[in-house]
């Protein structure tokens, strides 16, 4: 999981330190695939994105991590941002059911994979390499000559192990004391 990293609920140690670890991947060659064989799953495009079909993707995603940045976005702000010039929004259904997704923000040549994650009940299926598995490609078929992605210890414990096992090298680590907003 990207995005936010904050921490789930009570019944974790609350770390005193916020470590947040960048990934990137500069070429093809070095991605190394995790498809699902599973064949009730479909990845859609969302050609014109919703912001409230957003939001709750993004509440389902994030809610064991209290992901909170956009749902305090007001609706304006949010539409800006998921339908800017680059972005790319890719959402995983299961038997018709949405349960995940991955957003792409393409830059300059540069991808970032800004989101990425499941909804809590459909993790440990092996579904979430396959969702990461097709965004990483899509980066590289829609141009992309690097792929970036941060993590921190705040996030689903084997995010940082998914991105490694996909091919996501570490280019940079950073520590700091925990910030305040992710105490609250």
């Amino acid at each position: 999981m990207t995005g936010d990293c904050l921490m789930a609920d009570s019944e974790h140690t609350f770390p005193d330190v916020l470590i947040t670890t960048y990934l990137e991947m500069t070429s093809p060659g070095d991605f190394r695939s995790g498809y699902s064989d599973k064949h009730d799953l479909e990845i859609v495009v969302l050609e014109q994105p919703d912001v409230a079909f957003y939001r709750f993707l993004y509440g389902e995603v994030g809610r064991e991590w209290r992901w909170r940045d956009r749902l305090i976005m007001s609706e304006d702000e949010l539409r800006q941002a998921i339908t800017k010039v680059g972005v790319s929004i890719h959402v995983l259904y299961l038997l018709g059911a949405p349960v995940g997704y991955v957003e792409l923000d393409q830059q300059d040549g540069s991808t970032e994979v800004v989101y990425f994650g499941l909804r809590p009940e459909y993790t440990g299926m092996g579904i979430g390499k396959h969702l990461l598995s097709y965004g990483i490609h899509r980066a590289w078929m829609d141009g992309a000559k690097r792929l970036w992605v941060h993590t921190c210890n705040l996030d689903g414990p084997y995010a940082l192990e998914n991105y490694m096992k996909r091919g996501f090298t570490i280019y940079k680590t950073e520590e700091e004391p925990m910030p305040q907003r992710y105490t609250e």
